[in-house]
């Protein structure tokens, strides 16, 4: 293969991945627009601004979308909250990727409505990874660092409702707030207070 085919090669593959990615990135605001089961390939094919034909290609339909941005997702949160966090540095990081991924966030509300892909395997796994998160909490809880006056189930749900809350309902969080609920400021703010709520010492009768 001669230097001219080596770089026709190289473009053909970066313009691929480039179509990847621009499908990728449409397919997560269809699903948190309408949800899995609602989501058409046509419609991620349109906001991708490509032949409907290319999702089939290179993802093997919607199905294969969706695993694709399952594992992405994994990594981002494994990249933004790393196992060895403290409890307040894994909850901003849990709030920082949340929040910057709105609409990642809200097929997770359509899952948890019981969209029509969830159930089965996936479901299984969830069921592990939150009881995992559990597990974690009560570690901190028995190391100190987390109070003990809160079940560690309680506490990570508080979590789970304050990062989903500026998805879910956000006329009522910037109506108590009074800013952006994606912003900042709400991050910021909440990350304290849930620091402080879950610190040994923090809640008082």
């Amino acid at each position: 293969m001669n230097a001219l085919q080596q770089t026709a090669g190289r473009r053909r593959g970066e313009a691929a991945e480039q179509t990847r990615e621009k499908i990728l990135r449409a397919a997560v605001a269809e699903f948190g627009a309408k949800g899995y089961a609602g989501a058409r390939t046509a419609g991620i094919a349109a906001r991708a601004g490509v032949n409907q034909q290319l999702i089939s290609y290179y993802f093997g339909g919607k199905q294969g979308l969706l695993d694709e941005l399952r594992r992405r997702w994994a990594a981002t949160e494994a990249a933004a909250v790393p196992s060895d966090a403290s409890f307040a540095d894994a909850v901003s990081g849990y709030l920082d990727v949340t929040l910057e991924q709105p609409d990642w966030a809200r097929l997770m509300i359509w899952q948890g409505l019981g969209d029509g892909h969830a159930g089965g395997e996936h479901d299984g796994a969830q069921r592990v990874k939150l009881q995992d998160a559990v597990e974690r909490l009560r570690r901190r809880q028995a190391d100190g660092e987390v109070t003990d006056e809160l079940d560690a189930e309680f506490l990570l749900l508080i979590v789970y409702a304050v990062a989903f809350a500026p998805i879910a309902l956000p006329g009522v969080v910037s109506g108590i707030f009074g800013v952006d609920p994606l912003s900042a400021e709400y991050r910021d703010r909440c990350s304290e207070q849930l620091r402080r709520l879950a610190e040994p010492g923090g809640v008082r009768e």
